[in-house]
């Protein structure tokens, strides 16, 4: 069994790239201010957005964790098995880590948006920025996969 793919669009490569950089300045813009202090945050504070609210609640922790670095460490990871050099290795292995990775990720984030408006009742801009991201990247990895898919069924 051949463990290459074949290469994949620049396009793809290029989006999956810059996307896990963005993820990785919005994650580090909520860890900071989770250590500093929600004030910082650059959000409304009243209403239903309300960053503060949502980052100082109770599910801003998972398993003792800030979400806000679980989300810096995805990203970072993603980074590296997004980058340019990375995905010159056209690997079957590196294309499902990619796909498992982010359906994970996915899958935490829509715990954290089902957590913002059925438990805080609050939602967090900042916080939808890397749901976005998120799911802007699963998007387009999926691309990828199913198109691996289709050339592996033929």
């Amino acid at each position: 069994m051949d463990n290459e793919t074949p290469s994949t669009p620049k396009g793809i490569v290029w989006a999956s790239f810059v996307l896990s950089i963005v993820g990785v300045a919005i994650s580090t813009y909520l860890t900071i201010a989770h250590y500093k202090g929600a004030e910082i945050l650059a959000c409304a504070d009243t209403g239903i957005v309300n960053c503060a609210t949502v980052t100082t609640s109770a599910q801003s922790k998972f398993l003792g964790l800030p979400v806000s670095n679980l989300g810096l460490t995805f990203f970072l990871a993603m980074v590296v098995i997004n980058s340019p050099w990375v995905w010159r290795r056209n690997s079957l292995l590196l294309d499902r880590t990619r796909v498992i990775c982010l359906v994970g990720g996915m899958g935490f984030v829509l715990w954290l948006i089902a957590a913002e408006l059925l438990i805080i009742d609050h939602i967090c801009l900042w916080c939808t920025g890397v749901h976005v991201v998120t799911f802007a990247l699963l998007l387009v990895i999926s691309r990828t996969w199913s198109s691996e898919l289709l050339r592996r069924s033929n």
